[in-house]
């Protein structure tokens, strides 16, 4: 279009003598280029003009390209040589030895091989080492040694390395001085290296070929790229010129009047052109175009859109029985003219389809924030809060949700029983409904009832004409309807077979009633929290007979004894039961055993386990072990429970346990403690420093085959001993260190007493959500004064007998026990008298008054007596009998050098 039809003339026919002067100019006929190449080439099409400028764009980004580029490369290849100078230089300045050399008779003698072994390996192009003048001791040139150095040395001298770029005796070069400092940090000379200009420009022009390549290459590909970009363009424009593209514009109006959407353009609020489509959709008059937008009678929405000229992408308007779509943008970017430019489009129908699609979108969004946000802990009342959170405002206006009082309890639903109110959300506060917490019981004719006895969901879509719901609460009922409440959709939360209960969702601010579509969508919220709230159900009830077993295996009350003052705390995990416990069991001879333990895992089967253990040290203490040997057979006993519950099907084994077990005795002051993989225990001093007892640390129960040992604290009057478990220190935030410091600094900040103790380490330590139980127990150290000791040695004679029952005698006196003196006596003869007949020396007798009498016989003899029963025609046998007739406890307690038998006596 617009083309001249003229054609280019016919070329004449090649005759021989025309061919013979080609060859003789060139030897053959000459390329010609292809006809749209000479297009793009002649600049008179708008491809052939795009074309030439982008070559020209090109080949000045190459060219700007390359010389950044070679500029880039010298400043990097000369700080490549500031820093190797430097670095050569500091490596010389602070090599061993080159302070001696430079105080030596002859530094040259001395420097100048190492000097140029550096220079040579570093590839500088010197290494000069000078006193503090600049008299040079090295150089590459010997000739030049002893001669003054060419450059600054005074930032040197100060103390300071330095570099700088000068031209010296061997050219342009790059240098850097460093000082040689003595012990003192006295400068005794400088060290200075350098690399001339020249080495360091040879790598830019080294490269600058291959930049040069690189620059060709890309100019190649841009104008290949160019070129084919503008062999499309003058494709698609037919090889149309600037002006002839001008006579297409002539034809705008046909198309713009053509298309079925309203064009409008306006200026400063004045309409410059507005199509055919836009008079029809806009209602515009036939001369509206040159007058005020305002003046044009059209809707006051439309028209300040129009008239501000301010962007809008798809506003709808309402004109007459339309709904119209406007975009609208500026005409004045990108250098274009002033105004704007609005398109306008009817979307009636689309609008009311994209509603319907937009409001399933929403509940597909809303199921999934379900599926992903409901149920995101164990816990009922929390899983109830999510749904009424997510369901408050998308889908209602309030939400409440009424569990039966059995499955709060983790029970099973009882259909006859009531119901709490445990979660409610709603967009304002001071609603009539019933609040969190209220106890209640819903008629049969609620829809709560209805749902809770059928299984199904019901609407009550005008709550003030439903007589059924009215019955509920009479006075209730109409405040929550004054408030404004009309509508309600009540859906039972179903588990299987089990109606958990019943959520109630309710509307006040739309005025359109809950309908069909809505209560699905009720329904699959509700079912997907009911899983969730079933599955919270199912574990509070497991955790809650886990808690009980675990509290009814632990002490409810600590013994009697004066050795210790114990305080203590349990706390069991939110997350799971464990395996911790702890126990104070009373010993012989008035000690006391403390015992911390903690089984691996959570659960019924940690806790029972738990409970095996505690009884099994209740029975080895009986034995009056030593630490290490009870601990050897806890070891043991835990080896086969795991070996017995691997066995089993359907089982897991309890992968072992850790244990601290401690012995104090009041009358030594000292305290035996031994470990199995447990956290050490804690000392506070009387003076209140804190430490912890360094106590070897053996092995974790039930890896069977390794040894325990032991560590003997003595502690003063007044000490406290804390001993815990590992979730007081241990949290995936910190290492166990960390907790150790932290229990450390707590401790330092306890009071006196074990309780105050017990409350401060919970206050500074207590986490805010327990991953694991945390045992804690602290006693504070008594000892038996020795006005209340008594001991005597007893020679190997059966006659020592008598007169050691008279100084018992006299000894009991003096307590004020003159009442147990006879049995005191009985019992003593008999023990002496079997430590004298079936024992070896030494023998001593000790006697303690505590809570009870305390009689102990020490013998060096490993044999231990056994209860017998006499008959009548036997001589011997009854004296075992009659002491464990008259004492209250009696046994045998085993010593590394023989045994103790001992007994107690109530004192009266």
């Amino acid at each position: 279009m617009g083309r001249s039809p003229a054609r280019s003339p016919q070329r004449p026919s090649t005759t021989v003598s025309s061919v013979r002067r080609q060859r003789q100019d060139g030897g053959g006929s000459r390329w010609r280029p292809p006809k749209w190449l000479r297009s793009l080439l002649s600049a008179r099409s708008v491809a052939g003009q795009v074309f030439i400028l982008h070559v020209v764009i090109v080949l000045l980004l190459v060219v700007s390209a390359v010389f950044a580029l070679v500029l880039q490369v010298r400043h990097d290849s000369t700080l490549e040589a500031r820093n190797r100078s430097l670095a050569v230089a500091e490596a010389l300045a602070h090599s061993p030895g080159i302070v001696e050399a430079l105080e030596s008779p002859d530094p040259t003698l001395l420097l100048q091989p190492r000097a140029e072994a550096i220079r040579k390996q570093a590839g500088v192009d010197f290494v000069v080492v000078m006193d503090t003048d600049g008299i040079r001791y090295t150089h590459p040139k010997t000739d030049r040694i002893g001669k003054k150095f060419v450059g600054a040395l005074q930032p040197a001298l100060a103390g300071r390395p330095m570099t700088e770029e000068i031209t010296g005796t061997i050219g342009p070069l790059v240098q850097a001085v460093v000082p040689v400092n003595d012990p003192d940090g006295v400068v005794v000379g400088l060290v200075s290296a350098g690399i001339t200009t020249e080495n360091v420009g040879g790598v830019a022009e080294e490269q600058l070929p291959l930049v040069l390549a690189a620059g060709v290459v890309a100019l190649v590909l841009a104008t290949t790229g160019a070129a084919l970009v503008s062999r499309r363009l003058l494709r698609q424009t037919h090889g149309l010129g600037p002006h002839e593209m001008t006579r297409m514009y002539e034809h705008h109006d046909a198309v713009l009047h053509a298309v079925r959407e309203g064009v409008v353009i306006v200026d400063d609020g004045t309409l410059l052109l507005a199509n055919d489509e836009a008079h029809r959709l806009l209602g515009l008059p036939e001369d509206a175009e040159g007058r005020d937008v305002l003046d044009l009678s059209l809707d006051p929405g439309t028209a300040d859109l129009l008239s501000s000229g301010r962007i809008a992408t798809d506003e709808v308007h309402r004109v007459g029985d339309r709904l119209l779509a406007v975009n609208q943008r500026s005409t004045d970017r990108v250098g274009g003219p002033a105004g704007s430019v609005a398109t306008v489009r009817d979307s009636t129908e689309l609008r009311a389809l994209s509603g319907r699609a937009e409001t399933a979108r929403e509940r597909l969004d809303m199921l999934y924030d379900a599926g992903v946000g409901i149920g995101t802990s164990l816990d009922m009342t929390r899983t109830a809060e999510e749904l009424t959170e997510l369901a408050v405002p998308r889908f209602a206006d309030f939400a409440t949700v009424d569990l039966f009082e059995t499955v709060l309890a983790g029970g099973e639903p009882d259909v006859t029983g009531s119901v709490r109110r445990t979660a409610m959300t709603g967009i304002r506060e001071g609603t009539p409904l019933y609040p969190v917490g209220t106890q209640n019981r819903f008629v049969a004719s609620s829809p709560q009832g209805r749902s809770l006895a059928s299984g199904r969901s019901f609407i009550e879509p005008r709550l003030g004409d439903a007589p059924g719901w009215r019955a509920q609460d009479t006075e209730r009922s109409g405040q929550i309807v004054a408030y404004g409440i009309h509508s309600l959709i009540t859906v039972p939360l179903r588990a299987g077979s089990l109606v958990l209960g019943v959520v109630s969702f309710w509307r006040s601010e739309k005025p359109e009633p809950f309908d069909e579509e809505e209560r699905a969508l009720a329904e699959e919220l509700v079912a997907r929290a009911a899983v969730s709230i079933d599955n919270a159900r199912r574990y509070t009830r497991e955790h809650s007979m886990a808690v009980t077993l675990q509290r009814s295996l632990l002490p409810r009350t600590l013994p009697e004894q004066s050795a210790l003052e114990i305080a203590y705390r349990y706390l069991p995990a939110q997350a799971g039961v464990g395996g911790d416990w702890f126990d104070v069991l009373p010993l012989s001879g008035a000690r006391v055993a403390l015992v911390v333990g903690d089984v691996v895992g959570h659960g019924l089967l940690a806790a029972a386990t738990m409970g095996r253990l505690r009884t099994a040290v209740h029975n080895f203490s009986a034995l009056d072990l030593p630490p290490d040997e009870l601990l050897g057979l806890l070891d043991e006993l835990v080896g086969r429970i795991d070996q017995d519950e691997t066995e089993e099907e359907h089982s897991a084994p309890v992968t072992g346990a850790t244990c601290l077990y401690a012995v104090y005795d009041p009358v030594t002051r000292r305290c035996t403690v031994a470990r199995a993989g447990h956290p050490p225990p804690a000392l506070i001093r009387p003076d209140g420093t804190v430490q912890y007892a360094d106590v070897p640390a053996g092995p974790p129960l039930g890896l069977g085959g390794l040894p325990f040992e032991t560590a003997e604290l003595e502690l003063a009057e007044g000490s406290r001993l804390v001993l815990y478990t590992d979730g007081l220190v241990e949290d995936r935030a910190h290492d166990i260190d960390v907790g150790l410091e932290l229990l450390r600094e707590a401790l330092s900040r306890a009071g006196d007493s074990p309780e105050d103790t017990c409350r401060a380490v919970l206050q500074a330590r207590r986490p805010v959500r327990a991953r694991d139980d945390i045992a804690l127990l602290v006693a504070r150290t008594q000892a038996l004064t020795e006005d209340r000791i008594a001991r005597w040695p007893v020679p190997s004679d059966p006659a020592a007998v008598a007169e050691m029952r008279a100084t018992i005698a006299r000894k009991l006196s003096e307590w004020g026990l003159d009442e147990l003196v006879f049995t005191t006596e009985l019992i003593l003869s008999e023990l002496v008298t079997n430590a004298i007949r079936h024992g070896g020396g030494p023998i001593e007798v000790r006697m303690l008054r505590d809570r009870n009498l305390i009689v102990e016989v020490f013998d060096n003899s490993s044999t231990s007596p056994h209860l017998r029963y006499a008959t009548m025609n036997d001589e011997g046998g009854r004296g075992l009998f009659l002491v464990a007739q008259m004492s209250e406890r009696w046994g045998t307690r085993y010593l590394p050098a023989g045994k103790i038998i001992w007994a107690e006596q109530p004192i009266p």
